[in-house]
C-alpha cells in the first residue's frame, strides 16, 4: 500500500450492541422469571423461553466473535478499490468500472445526504453497493469516494429523471 491509500475498518458496533441487549435480555428474563430461595436467586431452566434466548444471546456473540476475527476493511488507493478481510482481498482497479454513484439510496429510508455508493463493473451485471454507514470515518470516507469518483463516468440518467420517457 501507498502513503495515497486510505483505510476505512468495518463497523462492529451493531454486533456489539445485539450482543449485549440479548445478554441483558436473558439477565432480566432470569431475575424476573426465577425466585429467591433462602436469599439466592434459582434460575429457571426449564423454561422453553430461556432456551430461545440464550439461542439468541449465542448466535449474537458468535456473529460478533466471527466479524472480529474476519477484520474487515476498504481500502481506497488512487488507482482501486480494495475489499480486504483477513482470508481474502479483491481488488477492483480504476478501469473495471463502468460508472459510479454516490448518493441517497431510494428505498432506505434514515438520514443523510450520503448513505450508498453505487458502482457497476464492466463485466458484472448486477451493481456493487458499499453502504457508507457500515465504516467508520464516514465523511471521510465519502471524500475519498467522490475523489475516486471523479475519474470514473457518472452513471446515466434514468429516462423517468431526465422528463424523457419513450414509448415502447
Amino acid at each position: 500500500m501507498t502513503d495515497q491509500s486510505k483505510t476505512f475498518k468495518y463497523k462492529l458496533d451493531f454486533y456489539y450492541q445485539s450482543a449485549l441487549i440479548y445478554t441483558g435480555t436473558l439477565i432480566v428474563y432470569g431475575v424476573v422469571r426465577g425466585s429467591f430461595v433462602e436469599k439466592r436467586l434459582e434460575f429457571v431452566l426449564d423454561d422453553p423461553v430461556v432456551y430461545l434466548i440464550v439461542f439468541f444471546v449465542l448466535m449474537s456473540v458468535v456473529t460478533l466473535l466471527l466479524n472480529l476475527l474476519r477484520n474487515r476493511r476498504l481500502i481506497v488507493t488512487h488507482d482501486a478499490l480494495i475489499f480486504k478481510h483477513r482470508w481474502q482481498e479483491r481488488r477492483i482497479n480504476l478501469s473495471e468500472i463502468e460508472w459510479m454513484h454516490i448518493g441517497r439510496e431510494p428505498r432506505v429510508q434514515t438520514g443523510g445526504r450520503f448513505q450508498v455508493i453505487v458502482f457497476k463493473l464492466k463485466e458484472r451485471r448486477r451493481l456493487l453497493r458499499i453502504r457508507v454507514g457500515r465504516y467508520e470515518r464516514e465523511r471521510e470516507l465519502v471524500a475519498e469516494m467522490n475523489r475516486f469518483a471523479a475519474l470514473v463516468p457518472r452513471r446515466k440518467p434514468r429516462p423517468w429523471q431526465t422528463g424523457k420517457v419513450t414509448d415502447r
